[in-house]
């Protein structure tokens, strides 16, 4: 047999739905650790670092370990790894960003930081994010992890990063720069680690504003899953298109 290609899965509309893994997830993927394929689970959710999200999805039913997993988290802290200048932040995050930074060499302080790094919390503190506008309008470099404008909760919707973000773009004039999808950046570091090659590389997703349109931006072969967001009949839209449409990951061979 060929050797089996790599692949890059998001996570929610993907394998899950909210609490639910979907059908056949699990299915699929046994045949990625059958076929030895090299794959990460992907996620813009900085909050919870692998090992955390491992567990939470093993509950539900769905085994896939921590080395399998990709945060928007990480992939910020890969990147600001690479620049210049002191390894200093100002964070507003949970743990699973504050543990890839300081797993990367940064120190997290609010004296005169190189970088203000937002990424999602359960608890915005208005004192958090006015410091975070001081210290942004003072010269700190503005990072964000991931454009999302609002995530689910029980309850409905909470706002995310991208809406923070919003506010402290507003109050300083100054942009941030997001790491996480659609930015084709997260999809190379993703790549980098698991130390694969695009042109051998699937990206599946459920929607085309962020999964898909990078996948095609980082120049892999793109799967959409009709279990999430995007339908079928919003195809036509979309100036880029996915090269397979599916309903399921149940349908992906391996």
């Amino acid at each position: 047999m060929a050797a089996p290609k790599n692949y890059l899965v998001d996570m929610d509309g993907v394998l899950v739905r909210g609490r639910t893994v979907i059908p056949g997830a699990q299915e699929f993927v046994q045949r990625l650790k059958a076929r030895d394929a090299k794959f990460l689970v992907l996620t813009n959710n900085p909050m919870y670092v692998p090992a955390d999200l491992s567990h939470r999805l093993r509950i539900i039913g769905l085994d896939i370990g921590a080395e399998n997993i990709f945060t928007s988290a990480l992939a910020t802290a890969m990147f600001l790894k690479t620049q210049g200048g002191p390894r200093t932040a100002f964070v507003i995050g949970e743990s699973g960003l504050t543990s890839a930074l300081h797993d990367a060499g940064f120190v997290i302080t609010d004296h005169k930081p190189q970088y203000v790094v937002l990424g999602e919390t359960q608890s915005y503190n208005l004192e958090m994010v006015t410091k975070a506008v001081r210290l942004v309008a003072a010269g700190a470099k503005f990072i964000a992890t991931n454009p999302d404008a609002s995530g689910p909760a029980e309850g409905g919707i909470v706002p995310a990063c991208g809406a923070m973000a919003a506010l402290i773009e507003s109050a300083t004039g100054r942009s941030a720069f997001f790491i996480g999808k659609p930015n084709p950046l997260m999809m190379r570091t993703a790549l980098n680690y698991i130390d694969a090659h695009s042109e051998q590389t699937v990206m599946v997703g459920d929607r085309m504003d962020t999964d898909i349109v990078a996948g095609v931006q980082a120049g892999m072969e793109t799967i959409l899953v009709l279990t999430g967001v995007t339908r079928r009949e919003d195809l036509y839209w979309w100036p880029y298109q996915p090269t397979h449409v599916i309903e399921s990951v149940a349908q992906i061979e391996v």
